[in-house]
């Protein structure tokens, strides 16, 4: 048995060490500790303990050892007070924080004092010694080593379109499915999670509303579901709007108008410190009894911490409920925020399709910075019936110069509008200029892989430009400004 258990040990170690270092050794670490393990220690337990200091919110611990003479150390963490979790020869990195913990650990709250790292010796032969070496890296503030340094390598590491779904709930909030015996039950993450898998999605934003209950659920799910990258998400549920943050690193207080948070301000500056980006969800939404704090009341509201809006949620694609008009208004207010969408799906099973709208992000890879950083980039758009198929891209060209969306052009006199569109044989495209449709600039799509060139005046471009599909049952494709500069 414990042969067995050696050869195991091994196997993980030899599987899980790599991904987890990959790219990441460069990080400093807060506290390095160094030894050796020799034959003496076999099947005997040692700490090695360091201290922790006020304010960490989050602990990373990393340990490499001599394994040529088949010593073998398993690893576990101990806080000042209690147990916080044992991983044998699973793991040889692992974090702890308040909000998510490596599966076999404890998350919760950091104290500070004098924690051990518990080495447990199965294996070490007569004679035998094994150099060992643990790093420690703290999460304090702004400072972010122990996020670095457990954070997982992208699940495709080159440039693409990606598609997604960036609003989601589950049980962790008010997400119900059917159960085993038909009720109607509060729906386990592991459900909504296969759903957005079968539905052939790249990535989802998990967003459960004021908690950060799912991330550790999320870390434990990433390495299986390792064809779709799971977002740590959170709509932020104010009196007076609903906003989601993807990406935070920690806990945001959502309770605006307390002394911790008495502004949105105040709130968007926590959000910015937990390294996330902030959009707003389904702003055009009625608020009060019909549906408290829906939609986006905030007077106050510092657009210049905002990345994104949700200009699609659900099938509300146009009409009076829908985010589109008021993402344009807010473009012709001169901001530059990124349209996006959400299914906001409470039920993998239920009519709100998961992936329906599909938000599809041109980004450096698949993963979090690299989603998160295409969206504040702005090269998006929306797929409003969540197809697997369907293609946008666009850019204007004027004097040599080309922009894609999201990006900034100085234009001459003419320019021309440059589209690349999939899967939408006879729709039509509308152009559409600071919020209005051009008319007379209209164009039927010819073919399923179709190229369009259109050419507009510089009057008719100043500010900003950008362009849809528009089919039978109404908008199909949704882009993204580019911003016209005629200064």
């Amino acid at each position: 048995m414990r042969a067995v258990r050696l050869f195991v040990a091994l196997i993980l170690a030899a599987i899980v060490a790599p991904a987890a270092m990959a790219g990441q050794d460069q990080v400093q670490p807060d506290v390095t500790m160094s030894g050796v393990v020799t034959g003496k220690d076999a099947m005997t337990y040692r700490e090695v303990p360091f201290d922790v200091p006020a304010g960490v919110e989050r602990i990373t611990v990393a340990l490499s050892y001599d394994k040529s003479n088949k010593t073998v150390i398993d690893l576990g963490v101990w806080d000042p007070k209690q147990f916080r979790g044992w991983s044998g020869g699973s793991y040889d990195r692992v974090t702890i924080a308040a909000s998510d913990a490596t599966p076999g650990y404890l998350p919760g709250s950091i104290p500070a004092g004098r924690w051990h790292v518990q080495f447990g010796v199965p294996n070490a032969r007569p004679n035998s010694s094994a150099a060992y070496t643990v790093k420690v890296y703290f999460d304090r503030g702004a400072v972010a080593h122990a996020s670095a340094a457990i954070a997982n390598p992208p699940l495709v590491d080159k440039p693409g379109w990606y598609r997604g779904d960036l609003h989601i709930h589950d049980a962790n909030s008010d997400g119900s499915c059917k159960s085993q015996l038909g009720r109607k039950v509060p729906c386990p993450l592991f459900r909504t999670v296969e759903a957005a898998s079968a539905s052939g999605l790249d990535f989802i934003a998990v967003t459960d509303h004021n908690t950060v209950a799912h991330f550790d659920n999320l870390r434990e799910l990433q390495p299986w579901f390792d064809k779709m990258l799971l977002i740590p998400g959170v709509e932020v549920t104010t009196f007076r709007g609903h906003t989601n943050i993807f990406g935070p690193s920690r806990f945001v207080d959502f309770r605006v108008g307390t002394a911790g948070v008495p502004n949105l301000p105040a709130l968007q500056k926590s959000v910015a410190a937990a390294g996330a980006i902030m959009s707003i969800n389904h702003p055009a939404s009625p608020s009060g009894e019909i549906c408290m704090g829906c939609g986006w009341l905030w007077t106050d509201t510092d657009w210049s911490l905002v990345t994104a809006i949700e200009a699609v949620n659900g099938t509300h694609v146009e009409g009076p409920y829908a985010g589109l008009g008021f993402w344009y208004a807010r473009l012709n207010e001169g901001k530059r925020l990124t349209g996006i969408g959400g299914s906001d799906t409470h039920d993998p099973d239920g009519p709100s399709r998961i992936g329906r709208p599909t938000t599809v992000v041109y980004a450096d890879s698949l993963s979090v910075p690299g989603i998160t950083a295409g969206i504040k980039r702005g090269n998006v758009f929306i797929d409003t019936e969540g197809t697997r198929d369907r293609f946008f891209e666009m850019a204007v060209v004027s004097g040599g110069r080309r922009a894609v969306m999201g990006e900034r052009l100085r234009p001459d006199a003419t320019l021309s509008i440059e589209l690349h569109l999939v899967a939408v044989r006879g729709a039509a495209v509308e152009v559409v200029a600071n919020g209005k449709v051009l008319a007379g600039l209209g164009s039927t799509i010819d073919g399923d892989d179709a190229r369009v060139k259109l050419s507009l005046d510089r009057a008719q471009a100043c500010g900003w430009v950008s362009a849809n599909v528009r089919g039978k049952t109404g908008l199909l494709l949704i882009g993204n400004p580019i911003y016209i500069d005629c200064r």
